[in-house]
């Protein structure tokens, strides 16, 4: 088949079943997203993010580990080492790229937890109604009433620090809004006639919010799970910050901060590197999903 009668039978207004019809929105919402060149701009940077952690080992100039404390000590940016070495002598590009390895996780690993556990408390509180709802909602509006960063801290003080117990403690704090969201998008779904008519064919509650209303709220939350990356991103940070994250030697991008704190004043590459690599990851993951919610969410304005 040739490329305009792809494209041709891809955007057909009358699609003739329901792959054709999947096809056809996925790419219509890559046309979208491809003339945002901020949008692009930020995927070029998450792959690049992802390419990176899965070969950090392999690419990393120096130990990420390891250094000479002899020879090494805070040496600034140099043609050796580009972006310079902290105060145990170890290659700073080395261990942020290796601490590119801890950032995907724990994004990766709270968007798994945190997402699902929102759309299916938001979709049930909303199709469900009644004492149920109310409860699900007064649940997640206590969640909400603190803020994020303190409670996650609260849960790794209760849990202890280290990278697993922070990344729980994230994914804890961070479903609420979604359940927030599915739940207003349910309440609009659920009066859609197409759903009297699945509920009158004898479809179970269960069936109707697994098969029906969760893959219509699934747009949304991917959208805003992409642009709560970089809320992620800053909360990890923070707990490295505070020594409650990834614990020492690991090259986290929140703990490198905290370890150049002191020498700041004179040697700033220490806490700049890791700090321009937060900036610049955040920011990555804020332009993408402002990509994503145009491509994806018909009712999003530009």
């Amino acid at each position: 088949m040739s490329a305009p009668s792809l494209h041709d039978w891809l955007m057909s207004e009358r699609p003739s079943s329901r792959r054709q019809a999947a096809l056809g929105r996925a790419y219509a919402g890559w046309l979208t997203f491809v003339h945002n060149r901020l949008a692009l701009l930020g995927l070029g940077i998450v792959v690049a993010l992802i390419v990176i952690a899965l070969l950090a080992p392999w690419i990393v100039p120096y130990s990420p580990y390891e250094g000479d404390l002899l020879t090494t000590r805070l040496l600034p940016p140099s043609a050796a080492h580009w972006l310079g070495t902290d105060d145990q002598g170890r290659d700073i590009l080395s261990r942020i790229v290796q601490g590119s390895r801890i950032t995907l996780f724990v994004v990766t690993l709270v968007a798994v937890l945190a997402a699902p556990i929102g759309l299916l408390v938001g979709t049930v509180a909303g199709y469900a109604g009644g004492w149920l709802g109310a409860l699900l909602m007064r649940v997640t509006d206590i969640f909400l009433a603190f803020p994020k960063l303190i409670l996650a801290l609260a849960f790794v003080a209760a849990l202890g620090p280290g990278i697993e117990n922070a990344v729980i403690a994230i994914a804890i704090t961070s479903w609420p809004p979604y359940a927030r969201m599915a739940r207003a998008e349910t309440l609009a779904i659920a009066q859609a006639d197409y759903i009297a008519a699945v509920r009158l064919v004898g479809a179970s509650p269960a069936r109707i919010v697994l098969r029906h209303i969760m893959p219509l709220c699934l747009p949304s939350v991917i959208v805003r799970v992409t642009l709560d990356m970089a809320g992620i991103i800053l909360t990890a940070a923070g707990l490295g910050f505070l020594g409650l994250g990834a614990q020492p030697p690991m090259p986290e991008w929140g703990a490198m901060i905290a370890n150049g704190r002191q020498y700041v004043l004179d040697q700033w590459w220490v806490a700049a590197a890791p700090g321009a690599a937060i900036f610049l990851v955040s920011l990555a993951f804020n332009l993408l999903g402002d990509g994503l919610r145009d491509a994806l969410d018909p009712k999003a304005v530009s």
